[in-house]
């Protein structure tokens, strides 16, 4: 998979294009221009083990990434490009999050108001994001600890969830409780931290 940098780079680049004319074509406002841009972007400029370690990170969120398929040599190279792995892992689970995510936005903004179904949404969004691809995993009986052993543990999960979690926490303090006491929480908040 992947072996010629040319074929791995040209893949790369197809898939930019296609997703911008999938934008383009569907009307959606070219402020989502920026993903394929940046997949063009990255099919430029990346190094191709670079890839494949984003490549197998999105493979074991599905539960399908073949540990003992690699090499030694591969392992060696992989477990030094363990940020591009832990990426994968990460876009993966919010693309699988999404998938149910957005539809129930959209069905949610034509019944409520739009930043209830953002928040309703949202709040789908974070356990889908955390446990969807570990019950896929699970349900494909995927050796987890060969690849935690290699990789180490996803911390970036845990920011990306945390993350997500106070600013949804943020928009639901706004919606219920007066602008004036949400100023008052922010300036303890953003005075604690220095």
């Amino acid at each position: 998979m992947f072996e010629n940098e040319l074929q791995t780079r040209a893949a790369i680049c197809g898939t930019g294009i296609l997703l911008g004319l999938v934008f383009v074509l569907a009307h959606l406002p070219l402020i989502l221009l920026i993903v394929p841009v940046a997949v063009l972007f990255l099919g430029l400029i990346a190094d191709p083990e670079e890839t494949h370690a984003v490549w197998y990170g999105m493979l074991n969120s599905f539960g399908i990434f073949d540990f003992s398929a690699l090499t030694d040599a591969e392992r060696v190279n992989y477990t030094q490009k363990k940020h591009y792995f832990w990426f994968g892992e990460v876009g993966m689970a919010a693309a699988l999050a999404g998938v149910f995510v957005i539809p129930i936005g959209i069905f949610l903004a034509g019944r409520t108001e739009i930043s209830l179904a953002f928040i309703c949404s949202t709040i789908l969004f974070l356990p889908l994001f955390v446990f969807l691809p570990k019950l896929i995993q699970w349900a494909m009986k995927a050796d987890t600890n060969a690849v935690i052993d290699m990789f180490g543990k996803n911390e970036q999960v845990k920011k990306v969830f945390w993350s997500l979690f106070v600013v949804m926490g943020g928009l639901v303090l706004t919606r219920v409780v007066d602008p004036i006491t949400v100023q008052q929480i922010l300036g303890i908040l953003t005075s604690a931290g220095t």
